[in-house]
């Protein structure tokens, strides 16, 4: 049963994810238009495109004075070569790193422990480090080549999602 509009402007549906510059979000939209997709594929929109740390789901909205500040955690700077391109299984059209550097890690799992010491619920699976390109993307094609793209990492973002106005950056980490 959905909530009401009362209900949903109580809560705030949020991630914590490694948000591109204008020069990266760029390259990685390029490199998205040299893939073969196919005519149902519902492709991500370039100011969308974003690595997901934490997904955390709708949090009340009350809890965002104490969220901002417990998550601001250091981060010592990394880069992510991205290169790997796959769709998943679902029709998921994906760019994965070639490699999860350890930076990458120990800044998901400060998060972590920031997350859990405000009693909010972290991811259990696996993490696999991803930018989601499109749905619905089977039988799309990548390029036969990677892109090969070094994103220097320097901070994080905690971000609203907003089912009518996209995302919107709540609070960047530097």
């Amino acid at each position: 049963m959905a909530g009401t509009a009362s209900e949903a402007t109580q809560t705030a549906r949020l991630f914590i994810g490694l948000w591109p510059d204008p020069a990266m979000r760029d390259a990685l939209a390029a490199w998205g238009e040299q893939w073969q997709w196919n005519a149902g594929a519902k492709r991500v929109r370039a100011e969308r495109l974003h690595l997901t740390l934490h997904f955390l789901g709708d949090v009340p909205r009350t809890l965002l004075p104490a969220l901002k500040p417990a998550l601001e955690v250091p981060v010592a700077p990394f880069s992510l070569s991205l290169g790997r391109a796959a769709v998943w299984r679902g029709g998921i059209a994906v760019l994965e790193p070639d490699r999860v550097p350890p930076r990458l890690r120990h800044l998901r799992d400060a998060l972590g422990e920031a997350l859990r010491g405000l009693a909010l619920p972290t991811e259990t699976r696996p993490y696999r480090p991803h930018l989601t390109l499109a749905r619905r993307a089977s039988p799309a094609l990548p390029p036969a080549q990677g892109p090969q793209l070094r994103w220097p990492v320097r901070g994080y973002a905690l971000v609203e999602s907003r089912p009518t106005a996209g995302y919107e950056v709540l609070q960047a980490y530097p």
